[in-house]
């Protein structure tokens, strides 16, 4: 059902979507779709979970497969991670991180950028030990809303991600976190 609903996503955008239609992409019967989802808010809201756990696997698959020099590359690693499922995962260009349905689709109590910033801030206090603070808080909170709104930019610019735009989003979010963490690394 969930796979029905990304490929309803891309084809025809969240207003079309129904659960009639996933019921029928699915192959199910309306009811199997109602003992999950009571509706297709609740259908997307999943995808969207989804979607950021396999972000997540992905960007930890890579911290572990990969030897990043510092934060700075970790940052190329995450955006690379992004445009890649957007590229390729059915419903995420449609969805992204839910902001396109409700921005508090992830947590009633959050929007849904500053639950991506918490887990990326995350990933960053395990993989480089950087000191937990307000500060780290405020600096990847403020680098996740500017990297979403500039990759955004890139793909209404170039359904494939404009290079030009993406090139540009690593370099201002790694330019902004160097500048409000100096010490994270001794190579900023």
């Amino acid at each position: 059902m969930l796979d029905a609903c990304a490929e309803l996503l891309d084809e025809t955008g969240y207003e079309a979507l129904s659960t009639t239609r996933i019921a029928e992409r699915a192959g199910v019967a309306i009811g199997s779709v109602y003992q999950f989802f009571p509706d297709k808010r609740a259908i997307t809201q999943e995808l969207t979970r989804r979607n950021v756990e396999e972000f997540v696997r992905r960007v930890d698959r890579r911290f572990l497969e990969e030897d990043h020099l510092g934060w700075w590359e970790a940052v190329d690693a995450i955006i690379d991670e992004y445009v890649d499922m957007h590229r390729t995962v059915a419903g995420f260009k449609s969805l992204h991180f839910g902001d396109a349905v409700d921005l508090n689709l992830l947590d009633s109590d959050s929007d849904n950028n500053t639950v991506i910033a918490g887990r990326v801030r995350g990933l960053f206090l395990k993989e480089f030990g950087l000191a937990d603070s307000p500060e780290l808080d405020l600096a990847v909170l403020v680098a996740v809303e500017a990297g979403d709104a500039v990759l955004k930019l890139a793909f209404r610019r170039d359904l494939d991600g404009a290079p030009e735009i993406i090139d540009a989003a690593k370099q201002l979010i790694r330019g902004f976190l160097s500048r409000q963490l100096r010490s994270w690394s001794p190579h900023t």
